[in-house]
């Protein structure tokens, strides 16, 4: 039933290959779960869904991991009705637990810079650091930036046509320093990545070929960890997000530029920067 409610997610609702991995990955997991406490994965309590995000939340499964582990369950009791499979729905009006969903990291300035400056100038150095500048310039998904194609940037304005979740497009500015990077990365770099062989893409690996999330995703965990520093391209965009509002922008610019449809996503952000003033206050004021 797991594998025919993904067949239905692709055919039916036209879900990303990434999204129906997640689902795929949930929906196992808490298969296995039922099936180790005697449980059905076609006739599950309401009991046993909650078991089961307990167990995740004790396995140290950050809070958006269960919260869309849960999501993902919820989807498929529904298609279980849907299908005749199931009478009742066990996760009628359940609500992800307050809490659940965690502050943004965001790292120092000086970790950034210490990051930008880490790839070195051979020719997957410079793809690297064009490719972490970018990214930190512009909030960018790490989605957005593999799919970026070398006609989506606008050197003379600097800014980038970038096609984010939902196929919509957005404009993003970039600053001088990324797109200094981007072209010293088009001009050295990527020839040599290349090889005489063609492509659209902006970011390559060799011969080529588009590189994928989880080669950029290894690339800066490389640089991180010669730093002792814990990144990732969902770090950085958030960074992004937090650095600018800690600078003093509006945040229905920061909304636009992260792509986010509902403000509310956004407001997070404020969270962190709110608790960085009371950490200040804290550590400054003399009565603090």
């Amino acid at each position: 039933m797991i594998n025919r409610y993904i067949d239905y997610l692709t055919v039916e609702k036209g879900l990303s290959e990434n999204t129906l991995e997640s689902y795929r990955g949930d929906l196992a997991r808490f298969s296995g779960f039922l099936a180790e406490n005697g449980e059905s994965a076609t006739a599950f309590t309401r009991n046993a869904v909650l078991s089961f995000c307990l167990k995740q939340m004790d396995e140290k499964k950050s809070p958006a991991t269960v919260a869309r582990a849960l999501s993902s369950i919820r989807g498929y009791a529904r298609f279980l009705i849907l299908e005749k499979v199931a009478d009742d729905d066990p996760t009628e009006n359940m609500r992800n637990m307050k809490g659940w969903r965690r502050l943004p990291k965001a790292l120092s300035a000086s970790d950034i810079r210490a990051l930008l400056d880490a790839p070195g100038d051979g020719h997957f150095g410079l793809r690297d650091r064009a490719m972490m500048e970018l990214m930190y310039s512009s909030g960018l998904r790490v989605s957005e930036l593999i799919t970026m194609k070398l006609d989506d940037i606008n050197f003379d304005a600097g800014f980038l046509q970038v096609t984010g979740k939902g196929e919509k497009a957005r404009i993003v500015p970039a600053n001088s320093r990324a797109i200094d990077s981007v072209k010293d990365y088009i001009l050295r770099g990527r020839p040599l990545l290349l090889k005489g062989a063609r492509s659209s893409y902006l970011f390559i690996s060799q011969g080529g070929r588009r590189i994928t999330r989880q080669r950029f995703w290894q690339c800066i965990k490389e640089y991180g960890k010669k730093l002792d520093i814990n990144i990732s391209p969902h770090v950085m965009r958030h960074s992004f997000a937090t650095h600018l509002l800690d600078g003093g922008a509006d945040l229905r610019s920061v909304q636009k530029m992260l792509g986010h449809s509902d403000i509310a996503t956004t407001q997070i952000y404020t969270k962190v920067t709110t608790s960085r003033l009371r950490r200040a206050h804290k550590e400054f004021h003399p009565r603090g």
